[in-house]
C-alpha cells in the first residue's frame, strides 16, 4: 500500500507554482472605491427639496410616500434624515417624525451673529494676507454678481460662492465648515434678506465697497464693511 504523498512544503523549500487558473495579483493594483452610499444620494435630493420649497420649513416628512417616490426603503431613507438632521436641516420629534426646520427669530438672528463674526475675520484677513490672483477670483465674482443683479436666483449663488471663496482664501478650514452649515440652515428662512425689496442693489454697493477695503488691503475696514454687511442683512430678512 502506498502513501499519499504529504500536502505540506518541507522547510526551505519554494513555494509550489501558481496554479495556471488562479488569477495572478496585478502589479500597482489599488482596491476600487466603493460607490457613493444610497442614503448620501437621498440625502442631497431631500437637500435640494427642501432648499426648492418642495419641502417647506415646519411641514411634516412623509417617509413612506418619499421612500415610494424614490423607489428604495425605508431604511436608506431614514439614515438620509439623520445627515439632514444633524445639519440642522430636519427635526426629529418622538413618535411623531420629521419635520423640515422651522427658523425662528431668534433662530435667525443667531445664525446672522454668527456668520458675522466668522466672515469679518476672514475679510480682515484676505484683505492683509490675499495673493494678487486670489483678489483677482474674488472681483471676477463680483462682477458676477454685477451682470447678475436683475436675476434673484442667479444673484443667491454667486453670492453664496463668492462669501465661500472668501472664506477658502482667508484659510481656517474650521471656519469654512462652521459657514457651510449656517449657510444651509440660512436657507430656511422663509424671509431670506435678499427677497426684500431693494435689498439685493443694497447688498451689490456692500460687496463694491468690500471689494475696495479688499484693494487697499484695509483689513479692520474690511471686517467693519463685512458686519455691516451682515447687520443690513439680519434687518432685512427680519423686517421682510
Amino acid at each position: 500500500m502506498t502513501t499519499a504523498p504529504h500536502d505540506r512544503t518541507p522547510p526551505g523549500a519554494p513555494p509550489p507554482p501558481a496554479s495556471p487558473n488562479r488569477p495572478r495579483p496585478r502589479a500597482g493594483r489599488r482596491p476600487r472605491l466603493a460607490p457613493r452610499a444610497l442614503y448620501q444620494e437621498v440625502a442631497e435630493r431631500l437637500r435640494q427639496a427642501i432648499f426648492e420649497r418642495r419641502l417647506e420649513p415646519g411641514s411634516w416628512i412623509d417617509e413612506q410616500k418619499l421612500a415610494a417616490e424614490y423607489g428604495i426603503s425605508r431604511t436608506p431613507l431614514r439614515e438620509a434624515l439623520k445627515v439632514l438632521a444633524v445639519e440642522g436641516l430636519v427635526t426629529m420629534k418622538v413618535r411623531r417624525g420629521a419635520y423640515v426646520t422651522e427658523m425662528s427669530r431668534d433662530d435667525v438672528q443667531q445664525v446672522y451673529h454668527l456668520l458675522a463674526l466668522l466672515e469679518s475675520d476672514a475679510a480682515a484677513q484676505v484683505a492683509a494676507h490675499a495673493t494678487p490672483a486670489q483678489r483677482a477670483e474674488l472681483e471676477a465674482l463680483h462682477q458676477q454678481l454685477e451682470r447678475q443683479v436683475k436675476s434673484r436666483e442667479a444673484f443667491f449663488a454667486t453670492n453664496e460662492r463668492f462669501h465661500m471663496a472668501l472664506l477658502r482664501i482667508a484659510g481656517n478650514r474650521w471656519a469654512e465648515q462652521v459657514v457651510t452649515d449656517l449657510r444651509k440652515v440660512m436657507k430656511l428662512n422663509r424671509h431670506h434678506s435678499l427677497f426684500k425689496q431693494g435689498r439685493i442693489a443694497e447688498s451689490l454697493a456692500e460687496h463694491r465697497a468690500l471689494m475696495e477695503a479688499i484693494e487697499r488691503r484695509d483689513g479692520r475696514g474690511a471686517a467693519r464693511l463685512m458686519r455691516s454687511h451682515f447687520d443690513n442683512g439680519l434687518e432685512a430678512a427680519t423686517t421682510a
